[in-house]
């Protein structure tokens, strides 16, 4: 597990971030920073502001009497929930699936940059600290997904796992529910296709080889650096770079369709490691590639512009400047066939650079498309036997 270094800078209010003139903002007690470093430890953002529907905000303030020395680090803490349904349907014309699975809520690997981090306002929590330490669990997801598998009209399409939330956080090691739900896609042989950036994604080729010979099973890869001290600062409890890609080879050698996916993007911060990450990947057996640009939806706004400021000062407003230049003057458009890769100047020069280095290594030459014309519905246990 990858723990933070505790050299974060000073948090900065949201407000603050707003001001047009940037100035350093002014220091606080070495007693108070001190705790504040200390209770963040290990995590990826600075704050953790009240969510957006909650009608009060509450934030710590260091009053001179040292109360901040006496709150507790945010520990991971996590919840179990039983859900109705598991299988999240989307009728969005930009991307490839109209179903995905989420195993959990929120993310232990705590990337500053992470769109999901919204999603947490809907149970009363923060998006900042609270998304990457206070988890839910879904269990029962393994029975929910076999009974709706087992629906007389159900059709089957490609599922996708970890689009909002990482089904191979390290929470996963103990609580198994990504493994659970594959042994049931493997029965049915359906189809399944993976992101993620853990390395404990290997731990399934067992499953998953097996699958994809039958042309069942595709994972990805989510590469954003090469850096490993930036990858700890912006990604503090993912798989070092150096393991993903190490994952690449080892899914790539049991047979496993394997790509990589540049996301995100980070303009100023990460894009000139493009052509680099693509390579490596394709060195390991990554033979598909994408990316996604930098998108900072509601509060991810304010959380990033704050991890920026803290390591990357000098380039904050050079970053959002190119971070708006290409969602029209915004942090984020959410039209589709632009969220994803945006638009103007600097997107396009982006996406040039990607087709060209693709094309160089002879990436995406031929994209494997996933089978469902094996997909069967294994009797539950006790059902009345067929007659034919």
């Amino acid at each position: 597990m990858i723990e933070d270094d505790g050299t974060a800078p000073p948090v900065l209010m949201a407000a603050e971030l707003r001001r047009p003139a940037k100035k350093a903002p002014t220091p606080k007690s070495a007693p108070a920073e001190a705790a504040a470093e200390e209770r963040r430890r290990g995590r990826g953002v600075l704050s953790n502001p009240s969510g957006r529907f909650e009608a009060e905000r509450r934030e710590p303030v260091d009053d001179g009497w040292g109360g901040l020395d006496t709150l507790d680090a945010f520990k991971t803490e996590v919840t179990h929930e039983r859900p109705k349904t598991i299988i999240t349907r989307n009728e969005s014309p930009d991307i490839s699936f109209d179903r995905s699975i989420n195993p959990y809520r929120g993310c232990e690997h705590g990337c500053v940059y992470c769109f999901a981090r919204p999603t947490h306002a809907f149970m009363g929590l923060s998006s900042g600290l609270d998304f990457e330490t206070r988890l839910f669990v879904k269990d029962g997801a393994a029975d929910l997904l076999e009974r709706e598998l087992s629906a007389p009209n159900y059709q089957p399409r490609t599922i996708a796992i970890g689009t909002n939330t990482d089904p191979y956080q390290p929470i996963e090691k103990q609580y198994r529910v990504m493994r659970s739900v594959l042994e049931v896609l493997a029965r049915f042989d359906h189809p399944v296709g993976i992101v993620t950036k853990s390395a404990l994604v290997t731990r399934d080729i067992d499953l998953l080889a097996p699958m994809a010979a039958k042309g069942l099973a595709k994972v990805a890869l989510s590469v954003t650096t090469l850096d490993r001290k930036l990858a700890r600062t912006m990604e503090p409890r993912a798989s070092t770079p150096e393991r993903r890609l190490e994952a690449v080879r080892l899914l790539s050698e049991a047979g496993i369709p394997t790509s990589v996916m540049v996301a995100p993007i980070i303009p100023a911060v990460t894009d000139h490691e493009i052509e680099t990450i693509l390579a490596r990947a394709h060195a390991m057996g990554a033979r598909e590639a994408g990316y996604v640009m930098l998108r900072l939806p509601l509060e991810v706004e304010d959380l990033f512009g704050q991890w920026l400021l803290a390591h990357f000062p000098d380039k904050y407003r050079h970053v959002l400047s190119l971070v708006r230049s290409m969602r029209d003057g915004k942090a984020y458009d959410s039209a589709w066939g632009k969220r994803m890769t945006g638009t103007g100047p600097y997107a396009w020069m982006t996406g040039r650079r990607f087709e060209i280095a693709c094309e160089k290594l002879e990436l995406n030459k031929e994209r494997r498309r996933l089978r469902i014309d094996l997909f069967k519905r294994p009797l539950r246990q006790g059902a009345q036997l067929s007659l034919f």
